[in-house]
This record gives structure tokens, C-alpha cells and sequence, in this order.
């Protein structure tokens, strides 16, 4: 495979390194004209790229730093350029860069601005975190941001999960006298084994294991307990999201409650992540062990309760204390596992001695990707091994 041609190397190189590497490059091309290594589209790619890297007069000895200007109406067309001449997922990384490296989250509150972002989680996290501070003519306007991306993340993980979760209380709801059609000939083949007949080279079933019929009851109560702090922002937006999907299973009950050092029981809203998402407020100090001990409350039926915290463990409240109810709620027959981040953003800081307490009462505590979840959730309500499922796929962070 020949690779990219000298010219087209070169142009890279100039889009990479800025408009200080023009003479440089142009004269190691044996070209002693100035006319440019770069085309039309591409000086205005170049242009949107200096007004958030560079800074000043070219300076070749200076990497690229920031330098966009702050009026919000040349910080909109700079959204309109960007979108124009970069893919969706290079846009996202731009704005996010725009937002950390010039500090312009203040202008994230005008309308203006937001109608032209490409929504992604970092942004709405961001949005999310100066909810308090929008001014009334931008809150319509952040809404459809916000609920843009929302809405993209149902279409990516809803139709899946709904799946997982119908199969695995199919399976969880066996009948020890099924009707031929419903047999689990393996599940029955293997719980029979020791009732294999040599001499007819076949297993004498003694008890026969089936599928479970369609089920109008409520199966099993999840409970989402999601930490809001800072650092939890992009889980808070992917936790909240799958809430409503479970939600709208009828057979499981799911309750969302988010905290920091208070907290604050979202269930009635959980059917509209967006009204979720704008019930949060991110950033604050952390008290899981008030979380875990309300969330208690909200447990009547143990042995069919899921109880899935997602957090990094980073206690403000008593240690000790959060320990405890964790280990009463496992005594009780409660399905627990920690999430110590729901997202895309790899492995996260946690509390590691928290986590190391936790798996100790036989209480997985790993990050978890949006696209692992689903399976997650089910083997949870199949009553399957949770921590040697993350092992096995490299899921574990603990």
C-alpha cells in the first residue's frame, strides 16, 4: 500500500503545525515560490484550526495555544466553520477544546451560541453544570440541546437493551414443568448429567427445566443511585438515559436517585431523562452512605432488587457507615454492583480502597462502557457472576 504523496504530507504537516511552518516546509519542498501548500477549503480548515490553537504573531519555537475571540456572535460563526470543513467526531473534541482552553462556558448561556454546538456528552455535561446560571431565553434553547443527544443515546442503546433485559427474565422465570415446546433441552441436559444411562448412551431427565411464560407482573425493582459530582458528569447524562430506558419495562420497577451531599429521588421524572438531567446539579461533595441508606428504604422485596451505584467511591461521608449498609443489603439477598463510571472516557480515578472494600463483601466495582450495560443489567437479573463477567471481557477496573 503506497502511502500519501510528498505534496499531500506536506499539507498535513502544514495543517498540523500552523502557519509558522509554512516557510520552512515550502522550502524543504525545493519551492522558492510563497504561494501556499494549502487550497481554498483547506486555508479556511486552517483558519478555523488557528483561531483556537494559535495565539499571536507566528512563532516557530511556540506551540499552538489559545486565541479565539470571546464575542459570542465570531464564536457562532466559528461553530458554523468548523461544522462545515470537520467530521462530527473532530467538532466534538474542537468545542470541548474551546470550552476548557478559552473558558467560554459564560457564553455557552446564550442561545445564540447553543443553537450552533454539536451536542455531545462532554458539552451537555458542561451545559448541565451552569444549569443554575441559565438566563430564561436560553433554557428552551438548551433543552433541545440537551434532549439532541439524548435522544441520539436512546437510538444507540434502547432497542439493545430492551432485549438483554426481556431475554434475561425469560430465562430467569424457568418452569420446573414446562410444555415440550417451552424445554431448555441444555439447562435440562446439564442439570441431568448425573443421570446418564451408559448402556442407552442417553440422560434419563428426572426434572425437566423451561423458559418461562411472558410475565404482566413486575419482575424485579432496579435502583439507579448515581453520584452528581464533577467528576461523574458524563455518567450522570448515559446512568440517566438508561433509568428511562429501563423505565419503560414493564416488568421491572426502576427507581432513580441522584446525590451528592444530598439527595434527591428523580423516579417521577424518570420516564423524561431530559427533565432528569436538568433535575441534577453537578458538582458539590459526596455522601454515598446517605444515598445508599435512603435507597434502602426504597427496598421491599430484597432477593428481587438490583441496586446499581455509580460513583468513584470518593467518600465525604462516614466510610465506615457506607461499608456497612452495602453489607446489609448483600446479606439481604440485594443484587449490588458499582459502577465506577458509566462512559466512553476510559478508566477513571476512583477510590481504591473503597473499591478493594467493596469486592471484599463480593460487591464488583469496575467501570463500565454505555455499550456493555445492557448485558451487564441482565446478567444481573439472571443472578449470574457479574465480577467474572467484567474480568472476562476486560471490563474490570478495579
Amino acid at each position: 500500500m503506497t502511502g500519501p504523496s510528498e505534496p499531500e504530507r506536506l499539507r498535513r504537516w502544514r495543517l498540523l503545525l500552523g502557519a509558522a511552518a509554512e516557510a520552512p516546509l515550502t522550502g524543504a519542498a525545493g519551492s522558492g515560490e510563497q504561494q501556499g501548500l494549502l487550497g481554498k477549503d483547506e486555508r479556511a480548515m486552517d483558519a478555523a484550526l488557528a483561531a483556537l490553537y494559535d495565539k499571536g504573531a507566528p512563532d516557530p519555537s511556540t506551540p499552538r495555544s489559545a486565541g479565539l475571540g470571546a464575542s459570542a456572535p465570531s464564536v457562532a460563526r466559528w461553530l458554523g466553520d468548523i461544522r462545515t470543513y470537520f467530521p462530527s467526531t473532530v467538532v466534538q473534541v474542537m468545542q470541548r477544546d474551546a470550552i476548557d482552553r478559552l473558558n467560554l462556558r459564560q457564553l455557552l448561556l446564550e442561545p445564540e451560541m447553543l443553537s450552533s454546538v454539536e451536542p455531545d456528552v462532554h458539552l451537555v455535561s458542561t451545559l448541565l453544570s451552569l444549569n443554575g446560571l441559565l438566563p430564561e431565553r436560553s433554557k428552551a434553547t438548551a433543552r433541545q440541546v440537551v434532549g439532541q443527544l439524548v435522544a441520539e443515546i436512546e437510538r444507540r442503546i434502547a432497542n439493545r437493551t430492551r432485549a438483554a433485559v426481556a431475554g434475561a427474565l425469560n430465562r430467569a422465570a424457568r418452569s420446573r414443568r414446562p410444555k415440550l415446546r417451552d424445554i431448555d433441552w441444555n439447562r435440562t441436559i446439564a442439570a441431568n448429567l448425573r443421570h446418564y444411562q451408559p448402556e442407552h448412551r442417553t440422560v434419563i431427565p428426572e426434572r425437566l427445566i423451561g423458559y418461562g411464560r411472558r410475565q404482566q407482573i413486575v419482575a424485579r425493582d432496579v435502583i439507579l443511585a448515581i453520584d452528581q459530582s464533577g467528576s461523574m458528569a458524563s455518567s450522570v447524562v448515559y446512568a440517566s438515559v438508561f433509568g428511562a430506558v429501563l423505565a419503560s419495562i414493564r416488568a421491572l420497577r426502576t427507581s432513580l436517585v441522584v446525590f451528592d451531599t444530598a439527595v434527591v429521588d428523580l423516579t417521577d421524572q424518570v420516564h423524561d431523562p431530559v427533565d432528569v438531567l436538568f433535575g441534577t446539579q453537578l458538582g458539590g461533595g459526596t455522601d454515598i452512605n446517605k444515598a445508599i441508606g435512603y435507597c434502602q428504604t426504597l427496598i421491599t422485596r430484597p432477593r428481587d432488587t438490583i441496586f446499581v451505584l455509580v460513583s468513584d467511591l470518593l467518600e465525604g461521608g462516614v466510610r465506615e457507615q457506607m461499608i456497612a449498609r452495602v453489607a446489609a443489603m448483600v446479606e439481604s439477598g440485594v443484587r449490588v454492583v458499582t459502577l465506577l463510571a458509566l462512559s466512553d472516557d476510559g478508566a477513571p480515578a476512583y477510590d481504591a480502597d473503597n473499591a478493594a472494600a467493596l469486592a471484599e463483601l463480593g460487591v464488583p466495582a469496575f467501570a463500565c462502557t454505555p455499550d456493555a450495560f445492557p448485558d451487564l443489567v441482565a446478567l444481573a437479573i439472571e443472578g449470574g457472576d457479574v465480577a467474572a463477567w467484567a474480568h472476562r471481557n476486560d471490563i474490570a477496573k478495579r
